[in-house]
């Protein structure tokens, strides 16, 4: 089965909160958990889980919210409603762990296989890919979001898994329902081409990438220091050595080229200060 996914409308605050998705190194899976507070317009957003989430979960994140809208029928994705009676829908709705205010949501469906989601975001559809793929989808499964507006509040996982093969059959993911909402319209989306993602192959470019997808629309541009871009994929800048600092700063310049090729621009209007433009779709 192949999608040809062209783009994932994405939810901004999963998009643009900081530290959900870092740049890894050695040894960190193990030493840090993830963590993240952020206030997102009225709401406030809190995601936590045993282990932080690196650029492959970012990738596969995406290449779901995009299998999504087109899983259905009419293009718009498989909707799964609190009064779904099939064993599947439930399955899904039951590891969601909604809470709160979210039992009454809709979440959505993406449906396909690992081998199609590896083909879409980039990845090799042999066995390191479908594992990679696995253990993404299994990470962010793990993952806990509380929103809270006033008083109100909503709670879930990131996504759920409920049937999939190890050779790359059948996989039934849902995604919970704030980035339904942003697939569907209901709420303001950010648009990610997935064109570009499948190209992009550094783990820092991917990040940089994405969070600025998350607030630079198609055609649009905006303007950013080298210290904002680093703490996109280390949030822990503000604390780190001067020679670490330094490092981070060539790291984030030697990821330009990559996000250059693919038609944006990065223009250094004062020492360290980047007018970026992002390409049209």
């Amino acid at each position: 089965m192949s999608f040809d996914l062209t783009h994932a409308r994405h939810d901004p605050a999963h998009c643009l909160a900081p530290g959900l998705f870092r740049s890894l190194g050695p040894g960190d899976r193990k030493r840090l958990k993830l963590d993240v507070v952020y206030t997102h317009g009225e709401d406030k957003i809190e995601f936590s889980g045993p282990e932080p989430l690196s650029h492959d979960d970012l990738k596969v994140l995406q290449g779901l919210v995009a299998m999504a809208a087109v899983s259905g029928e009419n293009g718009r994705g498989i909707m799964l409603r609190p009064e779904t009676e099939s064993e599947a829908g439930r399955q899904l709705r039951l590891f969601l762990d909604l809470k709160f205010d979210a039992l009454e949501k809709d979440a959505m469906v993406a449906k396909g296989s690992f081998k199609a989601l590896a083909r879409e975001i980039g990845y090799s559809e042999g066995g390191s890919g479908i594992r990679n793929i696995r253990e993404c989808i299994e990470r962010l499964w793990k993952v806990s979001v509380i929103v809270q507006r006033g008083k109100k509040r909503v709670g879930f996982r990131i996504l759920s898994e409920y049937a999939s093969d190890e050779d790359g059959g059948k996989l039934f993911v849902a995604l919970n329902p704030r980035i339904a909402e942003a697939i569907t319209g209901e709420r303001p989306y950010s648009y990610i081409d997935m064109s570009e993602c499948r190209k992009i192959k550094g783990s820092n470019a991917t990040i940089i990438h994405q969070r600025l997808c998350g607030w630079i629309k198609p055609g649009g541009s905006g303007k950013a220091g080298i210290d904002v871009l680093c703490e996109y994929a280390w949030p822990d800048l503000a604390v780190a050595k001067k020679g670490t600092v330094r490092a981070r700063h060539k790291r984030i310049r030697a990821a330009f080229p990559e996000l250059e090729s693919l038609g944006w621009t990065f223009d250094e209007y004062a020492k360290n200060k980047f007018n970026i433009k992002r390409p049209g779709v």
